[in-house]
């Protein structure tokens, strides 16, 4: 399988698009890989309404619940060392300019701020992008989009389509069997 012994570690945000998360988890474990699921507060609002995610599944909650003292595991930290690959499907606008800011106010912001990218780092990071098209083409998008991918970042840009508020433009979220191609062709990288 295309991402055998492959360690995936899914970030789920507050878009709408987190209904679709369900899929690309799916997607991911048909091709062999052991994932895991981080999602933040407002993402557990669309997934609760909707569908739930099987398997692992971290929260904010997770974070704080297992420490008690030095010397006890930290999650984040943990988590990144665990994964090979992170993936942020849907990135909303809000976490996308935490991610550029170096903000770090919840478990999926925290392993992003510990997972380093480049030689001797902690393996890629993709993103894929979901929101309205007015904050998809407002000008703090592209300065937020260039800035993480200098820092190496794989950006999966969003596509044109109805939007769940009902407008007809660019912002939505790739569909998960093509995020999940482009975590193959990632992964290949990393097994060499």
């Amino acid at each position: 399988m295309a991402l055998s012994d492959v360690h995936v570690l899914v970030g789920v945000t507050g878009s709408v698009a987190a209904i679709r998360a369900p899929h690309l988890v799916s997607a991911l474990r048909e091709l062999g890989a052991e994932v895991r699921v981080i999602v933040s507060e407002a993402a557990r609002v669309f997934l609760e309404k909707e569908r739930k995610l099987e398997g692992r599944v971290y929260s904010d909650d997770d974070e704080w619940k297992n420490w008690g003292k030095l010397g006890d595991p930290v999650l984040h930290i943990e988590l990144r060392r665990w994964a090979d690959l992170l993936i942020i499907a849907p990135l909303s606008a809000n976490t996308l300019a935490k991610l550029a800011g170096g903000l770090c106010d919840n478990l999926l912001t925290c392993v992003s701020r510990a997972w380093r990218i480049g030689e001797g780092g902690a393996g890629p990071m993709i993103v894929a992008p979901a929101m309205n098209s007015e904050m998809w083409l407002h000008p703090v998008t592209a300065v937020q989009i260039r800035k993480v991918t200098e820092w190496g970042v794989t950006v999966i840009p969003p596509v044109e389509k109805k939007l769940a508020c009902g407008d007809i433009g660019v912002g939505g979220m790739e569909a998960p069997e093509l995020i999940a191609d482009v975590v193959v062709r990632i992964a290949r990288d990393i097994k060499k």
